[in-house]
């Protein structure tokens, strides 16, 4: 729950910020002082490094067991209902309607139709990506139906460098092709892929031991990793000159450089120190579980968020002021929207 209000947060941070990162700064009416926007940089743009990856981690430590129970075709099935659904609802039909409202909103003279099919990425479904990547993942484990998985594989130290080391070098390879925040069909952001593949298989290789308790020597290691990274960031990216994010991220976003590099080494740091950490942290700090009613009604504020942004940063459009106004009035507006429907959503289940 607090992971999807951070995200929810962030997105309607990013829809005001120069260097974008979220479709409403395609049209917003203002952004973030440079120097405003490259502190919330450095105060909150290291969890979105890894976020997703803490999200696909979760979902691997869950997988096994389910397939297991459930049989490689139900499960299958089960998934691509529950995640391409919505996926295939969002992409063709809601999330180019919003985008639509947003941009009558902001005064752009454009149709449904062309939204649709001319804006780039195609086919576009908004923060639903997450769960198109997840679906295609689910259903390749399943179909390689690896049976001598038991998700009890003991976690150590050096399994977290290796996995880092893996999902770094991966992460560039893969930015030579697809830099960071590029668009594919689908919006698939490939250039993920390495994190959220890499910690899926961890969490399917984990599974049950690490999904019950982080290895206390693993847990302190990746929580002193991730506040030494955090803490270093600011200073290194003033070192190196960053102090304009629009104007200086770019050679950072991918090719054969190496600020490329070093980015993807940040990024394979931070997701599999930063996601081993959040669970661990969550396993010894929330002594009781957490209701089934509260992660689906998560679930459904994570994906009606979108909609939700779109249409609050459209009606205080009008609204004369700054940014560092309507960004945080938009994301608590969202953040409580947003988890309300899905507290009715789930209520009416419950009842039904």
């Amino acid at each position: 729950m607090i992971l999807v209000a951070w995200v929810i947060g962030g997105h309607a941070l990013l829809g005001y910020s120069a260097i974008g990162g979220w479709p409403y700064d395609e049209i917003n009416e203002v952004t973030f002082h440079p120097g405003v926007e490259t502190v919330l940089a450095a105060v909150i743009g290291p969890s979105g490094l890894f976020f997703m990856g803490v999200f696909y981690f979760m979902a691997g430590l869950l997988t096994p067991d389910s397939v297991r129970r459930k049989g490689p075709k139900r499960f299958a099935l089960e998934r691509s209902v529950r995640l391409g659904l919505p996926w295939a609802a969002s992409a063709l039909l809601v999330w180019p309607f919003f985008l639509w409202v947003a941009y009558r909103g902001a005064g752009r003279d454009v149709s449904f139709w062309w939204v649709l099919t001319h804006r780039d990425p195609l086919l576009d479904s908004g923060s639903l990506w997450f769960v198109l990547v997840l679906l295609i993942f689910s259903v390749g484990y399943a179909a390689l139906t690896f049976r001598k998985t038991d998700g009890t594989t003991l976690l150590a130290r050096r399994h977290v460098v290796r996995v880092t080391v893996l999902v770094a070098l991966t992460t560039f390879a893969v930015r030579l092709v697809f830099p960071a925040r590029s668009g594919q069909i689908g919006d698939l952001h490939l250039w993920w892929w390495p994190q959220c593949l890499g910690m899926f298989a961890l969490g399917i290789a984990g599974g049950r031991r690490l999904a019950e308790r982080i290895p206390d020597d693993v847990y302190r290691l990746c929580r002193t990793i991730v506040v030494f990274v955090i803490l270093l960031l600011p200073v290194a990216a003033a070192a190196l000159g960053v102090l304009d994010l629009a104007d200086d991220a770019g050679p950072f976003l991918g090719g054969f450089r190496w600020q490329a590099m070093l980015l993807a080494v940040i990024e394979g740091v931070l997701v599999v120190a930063g996601s081993l950490w959040m669970v661990g942290f969550a396993q010894r700090r929330l002594r009781k579980p957490v209701p089934a009613a509260v992660n689906r009604g998560a679930f459904v504020a994570f994906v009606v968020q979108g909609p939700i942004l779109l249409l609050i940063a459209t009606a205080v459009r009008p609204l004369a002021a700054p940014a560092e106004v309507k960004a945080p009035l938009v994301g608590a507006l969202a953040i409580v929207l947003s988890f309300g429907i899905g507290w009715l959503v789930t209520r009416r289940r419950a009842r039904a």
